[in-house]
């Protein structure tokens, strides 16, 4: 049995990890942190999970975290770097949801994020935690940097292009649209529903901090530095995300229906659909699915790539447990094999 902790448990991803958490028939929940409930009962702040867990929220500062098998960041940016140091030497494996081991290059963390890294001597060590392109490197790592949201959706769909080399690398285009619970659970005019209903918005076009995240991605599966345009866009819904993908074709004689079916036939979490399909985000909602269509619109020389996932879970916290699944030696769809959520 694993034993699991949780370093604040409160917001979207910490709810959703506790839902699939309070399943897997492997994982015991031992401790979850949150300053701001700390005395709480988990079922109390989440009532879905009444009878599911007597588990309270407790302060950081009290938390057994070290005698864990493993513990989960649920936090904002900032937080795992300053503690994840510790939890390694007491033997305890960590996988982070937030963006703190992500980017390789300090530097670069700085510079999207605002602040110095506290313990960049970790980046090097980091695992990406992208199971599909890291398998492998996860199974073994003491430090997982679970995929940002919008990273996990692109990614995979621009995946099997990039490693066969049969799209222009300087030119890719990825439009992007994600649930409003993105923003995360606290307290935003701009995420209001008086403000996001029957609204629908681009923003961080000069650059979203997903970007460099997505970009270092791409340039290890292409082996070199790919041009990337990123645009997000809010919708008036609570989860998903859809990504459409753009690529210019430099190798005309490629059917593309047979590249994604063949790259991802063994990947229990990826998806493709049959030739013409247009996956939907309803059908993942809930999931640790990833449903992928490839177009190639008119025959033309451009693929369009159409990918989509829950944003809270294989975006997420569902990713954060196949990670865990993978480092334990467990098979990777333990507790993670609920179909999506209709209507």
């Amino acid at each position: 049995m694993i034993e699991v902790g949780i370093v604040g448990g409160t917001g979207y991803t910490g709810a959703e990890l506790l839902r699939f958490l309070v399943q897997h028939p492997q994982a015991r929940l031992r401790v979850i942190t949150s300053r701001g409930e700390a005395g709480k009962a988990v079922a109390e702040v989440f009532p879905n999970l009444r009878g599911h867990t007597d588990l309270v929220f407790v302060p950081p500062a009290e938390a057994a975290l070290a005698s864990c098998d493993v513990v989960f960041f649920a936090t904002p940016n900032g937080t795992a770097m300053t503690m994840a140091r510790a939890l390694l030497e007491a033997g305890t494996r960590v996988i982070d949801l937030a963006a703190d081991f992500r980017l390789r290059e300090a530097s670069a963390w700085h510079h999207w994020y605002g602040m110095e890294h506290a313990a960049p001597e970790l980046l090097e060590e980091a695992v990406y935690g992208l199971p599909e392109a890291n398998r492998a490197a996860i199974s073994a790592a003491r430090l997982v940097a679970n995929p940002g949201c919008y990273p996990t959706a692109v990614l995979l769909g621009l995946m099997p292009l990039m490693e066969a080399g049969v799209v222009d690398n300087t030119s890719l285009v990825a439009d992007a649209k994600s649930g409003a619970s993105g923003g995360g659970r606290n307290a935003s005019v701009p995420l209001l529903l008086c403000e996001t209903g029957e609204s629908f918005k681009a923003y961080g076009v000069p650059g979203h901090r997903h970007l460099p995240e997505i970009r270092q991605g791409l340039a290890v599966m292409a082996g070199g530095a790919v041009g990337l345009t990123f645009v997000p866009h809010l919708v008036p819904m609570i989860r998903g995300i859809h990504a459409t993908l753009y690529g210019r074709l430099v190798s005309h004689d490629t059917d593309l229906q047979r590249l994604f079916e063949e790259r991802y036939r063994d990947e229990p979490f990826v998806d493709v659909l049959a030739a013409g399909g247009h996956p939907e985000t309803r059908s993942v909602r809930g999931t640790n699915m990833c449903r992928i269509a490839v177009h190639r619109p008119q025959q033309g020389d451009t693929a369009v790539v159409l990918s989509v996932i829950d944003n809270l879970a294989k975006g997420a916290a569902s990713q954060a447990i196949q990670n865990m699944n993978i480092m334990h030696g467990l098979p990777e769809a333990t507790g993670l094999g609920a179909p999506g959520l209709l209507p």
